[in-house]
């Protein structure tokens, strides 16, 4: 789930070019093979007429920039963001003419990587995953699940300030609308981490919210079992997190995003100009419930939640 930078370019055929390819093993390889399989869609495959270079951030966003200009130097064809805010931003820093193609869970126009979504502009255009916007969504399923409850907490990575600063406003409005109290816990840092499991026990707080970040998405089994450990039920982005022991998870289907980029990324490279691609807004989500969490600390599930969920782990 590291932040990552890809670099495309046409290879062989009648479109020239010299192969390019690194590759170095990660967790996301199911995501980038739903990347290939939307290059694939547009009729391209690696090692025949696109070669593909991969640049992995591995949590150390101060990293991008150098990554983005390193993928510059080389004049990809184009540069793909595929699930970074940070990572989309060091791109646009790096380059004004190589053609970028972003995946965001943040609103890209307030990013500032895009002037509007419908005529992106310039050399940039992505897929927004619409993660901060359903903030009110993932609060009402809480809500569902714990009628009574009245106080709910989110844990966000302040150093990824897009995210911290619209999802920390977004959750206190729509807390307020449902008369429902909100804590705002920061963690940067594994030790920040656990810290803040601590604060959220002191506090007594009835559920947690896990904002969508790189970094709680790779310390998911970390933040599953303190949650589980302390009784917390959760909700977070990522299916992942479900898997990992999470109670819940409500977000953007990630396979079908990548895919959408891959799509995009092909469409580029056929000739295609980016400012002309308007950006995507997600339309594919998944809502997960572990109910095998929810026994261990003793919480008994909603027949309307279960209806409600695409997949219910045993």
């Amino acid at each position: 789930m590291s932040a990552a930078l890809y670099g495309a370019r046409a290879a062989g055929g009648n479109t020239g070019g010299r192969i390019y390819r690194r590759w170095l093993a990660e967790p996301a390889a199911q995501l980038v093979s739903a990347f290939r399989g939307g290059l694939g869609e547009i009729g391209f495959a690696e090692g025949r007429n696109v070669a593909l270079e991969f640049r992995w951030a591995h949590n150390i966003n101060e990293r991008l920039p150098e990554l983005a200009a390193d993928l510059a130097r080389r004049r990809v064809a184009v540069i793909v963001a595929p699930q970074s805010t940070a990572a989309a931003m060091a791109a646009k820093a790096a380059t004004m003419t190589i053609p970028i193609v972003f995946g965001t869970g943040s609103d890209p126009v307030q990013a500032g990587l895009v002037t509007s979504l419908n005529r992106p502009g310039g050399n940039i255009t992505g897929i927004t995953f619409m993660n901060v916007d359903i903030t009110a969504k993932r609060l009402g399923l809480l809500h569902e699940l714990l009628p009574n409850a009245t106080r709910f907490a989110v844990l966000i990575n302040p150093k990824n300030s897009v995210i911290a600063e619209t999802m920390g406003k977004e959750v206190e409005t729509v807390a307020s609308a449902m008369g429902r109290q909100v804590e705002i816990v920061n963690a940067s840092t594994n030790r920040e981490i656990d810290a803040a499991f601590a604060t959220l026990k002191q506090k007594r707080v009835d559920a947690l919210l896990v904002a969508p970040d790189t970094l709680m998405a790779n310390r998911r089994v970390q933040i599953a079992t303190l949650a589980v450990r302390q009784g917390i039920p959760i909700i977070a982005t990522q299916r992942e997190f479900a898997e990992a022991g999470g109670l819940m998870s409500y977000g953007t289907n990630l396979m079908d995003t990548y895919h959408q980029v891959g799509i995009y990324t092909g469409r580029i490279l056929k000739g295609e100009n980016p400012s002309d691609l308007p950006v995507l807004r997600a339309t594919k989500f998944e809502f997960v419930i572990n109910l095998q969490t929810a026994r261990t600390i003793g919480l008994e599930i909603p027949p309307t939640l279960l209806a409600l969920a695409d997949e219910v782990i045993e």
